[in-house]
């Protein structure tokens, strides 16, 4: 479709409208040049290890407020059927590691649950 001006419009909706589809493999990860367009509605995640990972660090309160965040997140991990590696270290921080094991790289799996952990962690007092 293109605007009154000759311009295409890309209609994109945003991540955290979408649901995780299961993934058994056989797809091929995303390419930066495809994952690219993502990274606006995520922009506190960054793209580590050869852009297989994408990670975020939070930092807490106390222990019980990151301890709360982490069940959020296995919450959450649970309704979508992805889930990311979780590290609560140094009593009040979390770092969260999002990947598609079953295709060693980045699927908009991991986008969608990056859009939608930092949609409910704008709520909290991090």
């Amino acid at each position: 479709m293109r605007n009154s001006y000759g311009s295409i419009i890309i209609f994109m909706d945003t991540l955290t409208s979408k649901k995780c589809v299961p993934c058994e493999g056989g797809e091929t990860p995303l390419k930066r040049s495809e994952f690219e367009v993502y990274l606006p509605q995520v922009k506190y995640w960054s793209v580590i290890k050869g852009d297989k990972y994408i990670e975020r660090d939070f930092k807490f309160k106390n222990f019980k407020d990151a301890l709360g965040f982490v069940n959020q997140v296995g919450k959450l991990a649970e309704l979508e059927g992805h889930h990311p590696d979780i590290y609560l270290h140094n009593w009040r921080k979390v770092r969260l590691t999002l990947s598609t094991h079953a295709i060693k790289g980045l699927s908009q799996n991991d986008f969608i649950m990056a859009a939608k952990i930092d949609k409910f962690s704008e709520t909290r007092k991090i």
